[in-house]
């Protein structure tokens, strides 16, 4: 294979028409620069200059491998000055995924951010449950994800589990599959209706409900299995009645009257006017809602930016949060 920098000294002294000429160019002595000559002639096997008393020239040969290092030394410039811009958040591409409610809270004011400090950085959003997204990431099809877990359930149903942090940043644990760092707690609160007999109480607890119907998403997701377990130690088995991933169709069913639910608070950015939200005594259930990379990967300069736009949005939004629903 031929030398690189070899081919930028043939094309540098065939430029200046000597091999002073090009040393000094280079700031190389002009013997480094004939050596260098020298071994890309042995490599080639070929005769590249042909030596004058007032400098050189190219030989047919150097003529033809001077015109293709043309072509070649550009292409490298280029990949060069990408790789610098990437490197300094001024080009390049972030593969982001987030589950549906974060996607409509957390990302939008993240995305706006990030692109307030660095536009030139190309992003890109797609939609999915954690347990859809969590494979894409480990396989490099994404980047950067949103996923929310819950402590006796994390979001990996194949047992390999996410690394952990302590919610001081983000870890790699030894034979982790995803480094994670913590964003919020996204509690889950009730949802009834208005007119139900429990609405004017403060204080609820689960077990107060047991007698219920119960709305909740698909049977198969992670929120309704932590339903299920919270109603199991609660000491009794929901009754459940209606089923819908989308949150919106969840008030509806509150609201018409035909069972309870609990709802995440990142699900309640818009609460209907016919329900009530109540938080459970003596405290809610609550998921945790993480931004996860693939462990070991080398993350592209992007990320890590992405990770701290996350986390100062995550903290604005957990600071309003009580305070939006309390309203």
């Amino acid at each position: 294979m031929l030398n690189v920098n070899r081919l930028r000294i043939l094309r540098e002294v065939a430029h200046r028409g000597s091999f002073s000429a090009a040393a000094e160019h280079l700031s190389y002595t002009q013997s480094a620069v004939s050596q260098q000559i020298a071994a890309l002639e042995s490599e080639t096997g070929m005769t590249l200059l042909e030596r004058r008393p007032r400098g050189v020239s190219l030989t047919a040969a150097g003529q033809t491998l001077v015109g293709h290092a043309e072509s070649v030394l550009a292409d490298l410039d280029a990949a060069e000055a990408a790789l610098a811009a990437i490197a300094g958040l001024r080009g390049g591409r972030l593969r982001m995924a987030s589950f549906p409610t974060a996607g409509a809270t957390l990302m939008p004011l993240a995305i706006a951010t990030f692109r307030s400090r660095h536009p030139d950085v190309e992003l890109t959003l797609a939609e999915g449950e954690p347990e859809q997204i969590a494979p894409r990431l480990r396989t490099g099809e994404l980047d950067l994800a949103l996923l929310f877990e819950f402590d006796s359930s994390p979001f990996d149903k194949d047992g390999a589990g996410s690394d952990r942090t302590d919610g001081s940043g983000s870890s790699s644990a030894p034979g982790g599959r995803l480094t994670r760092v913590e964003l919020i707690q996204d509690p889950l609160y009730l949802a009834l209706p208005r007119a139900h007999h429990l609405a004017d109480r403060r204080r609820l607890r689960l077990e107060d409900l047991r007698e219920e119907a119960w709305i909740q998403t698909a049977e198969s997701s992670s929120c309704a299995r932590h339903v299920v377990r919270c109603a199991h130690a609660a000491g009794f088995e929901p009754q459940v009645s209606f089923q819908s991933d989308d949150y919106q169709t969840v008030q509806g069913l509150v609201a018409a009257g035909v069972g309870v639910a609990l709802i995440p608070e990142l699900a309640l950015s818009v609460v209907r006017e016919d329900i009530i939200i109540r938080a459970l005594s003596p405290r809610p259930p609550a998921r945790q809602v993480i931004a996860a990379t693939a462990a070991g990967a080398r993350l592209l300069p992007a990320a890590p930016a992405m990770l701290s736009v996350l986390q100062e949005v995550a903290s604005g939004y957990e600071a309003l949060g009580v305070a939006h629903l309390a309203a």
